[in-house]
């Protein structure tokens, strides 16, 4: 076994998850991650904790959802008590096929979405983490080779995290002690949201593994003004270009997409809450250079900022601040390394991608 895979699996079972003695540990994972998978389990028993895998390759998903002939879908009981019973759960993604969800209409899994969000809502309450093993389908879909890919990975999850948390504690601060936040790019984005009472999160390879951000929530009616999405992003197994964003009174008035656009619909017509922002991203990560079609990554970026349309994360909204709730979470980037700025309270603190506490700003 690649000896990078232990690293990345000691990575996820200590510093992420932070797995204990007696530990219930649920590991979501398709075959093709069997590797990461068996070095985490190795682990999982060392410490004298109980492990259980479920197998989520897609093509499971896409025949139960095109076989239903639904829009409304229970949720799967016997799955939430699974996730209830849980200490930690662990979501490994590895792709052989990234376009096979791609003929399930968007309005079932907008239906699936809801179903199947109080699952969701259980597994974010535990030691939860999400990351990617380095599949064949995944390096096609970034445009690599195998081998590249899995470099590529490994250089992303394995750095000093601790030293990754005081490069972005310096923007966490930042936003901390702002209320209002506007960005702009080019000639497409502008828009402005407060944060006034909301936490900003230091992201350092815990739930997200890459980690690699900071990130807070707008408050939920704050957001006005229109964002040019340029760059693109997947979702289910289709490719959504040029998205076209405006928001009034917080919510999504309009919207447009030069690609794919019937995806959106879905998306935005889930629930109420899929046509508010849940969260504002800010991407740090100096080591993921390279745009791959993967949000795990993608979002971590530096020059880039990223907004995600419905469910916000409670620990970023303050007790006075409503929590905007939504079966949905879809993050889309903003490319900030040219003709861009973000301001907070009306001072520049990043210009073209680069922060004001960096030497070259």
């Amino acid at each position: 076994m690649d000896p990078r895979i232990r690293e990345h699996a000691q990575t996820v079972v200590d510093h992420s998850t932070r797995v204990e003695e007696g530990d219930n540990v649920v590991i979501s994972a398709p075959a093709v991650a069997e590797d990461l998978v068996t070095a985490i389990c190795e682990l999982v028993g060392e410490r004298g904790a109980y492990a259980v895998n479920i197998d989520s390759n897609p093509r499971f998903g896409r025949a139960f959802l095109r076989a239903s002939e639904t829009d409304e879908f229970e949720t799967p009981d016997h799955q939430l008590a699974l996730i209830e019973a849980s200490d930690v759960y662990i979501n490994v993604r590895a792709e052989t096929n990234a376009t096979e969800q791609s003929d399930i209409d968007p309005a079932t899994n907008a239906a699936w979405k809801r179903a199947y969000k109080p699952i969701q809502v259980e597994a974010l309450q535990k030691r939860w983490c999400l990351t990617q093993y380095p599949a064949s389908g995944s390096a096609q879909l970034a445009g690599m080779s195998t081998e590249a890919y899995e470099n590529f990975v490994y250089d992303a999850v394995s750095l000093d995290w601790e030293k990754q948390a005081e490069h972005q504690a310096q923007m966490v601060e930042l936003l901390d002690d702002a209320d209002e936040v506007r960005i702009k790019s080019g000639d497409e984005t502008d828009v402005t949201m407060s944060v006034a009472g909301n936490t900003t999160i230091n992201d350092k390879g815990e739930h997200n593994l890459p980690g690699g951000e900071v990130f807070t929530a707008p408050v939920k009616d704050s957001v006005e003004g229109e964002v040019y999405f340029d760059l693109p992003l997947y979702r289910q197994g289709r490719e959504i270009t040029g998205v076209r964003v405006t928001f009034e009174d917080g919510k999504v008035v309009d919207y447009s997409a030069e690609r794919n656009e019937e995806v959106l619909d879905g998306v935005f017509d889930t629930d109420e809450g899929a046509r508010y922002l849940g969260e504002l991203g800010i991407g740090m990560n100096r080591n993921i250079d390279q745009f791959t079609y993967n949000m795990l990554f993608d979002e971590k970026m530096g020059d880039t900022v990223h907004m995600a349309v419905g469910s916000a994360y409670p620990e970023t909204v303050g007790d006075d601040n409503e929590v905007n709730e939504s079966a949905e979470h879809v993050d889309m980037i903003v490319d900030m390394s040219e003709d861009s700025v973000i301001e907070l309270d009306g001072e520049v603190v990043q210009r073209n991608g680069t922060f004001v506490f960096e030497d070259d700003f």
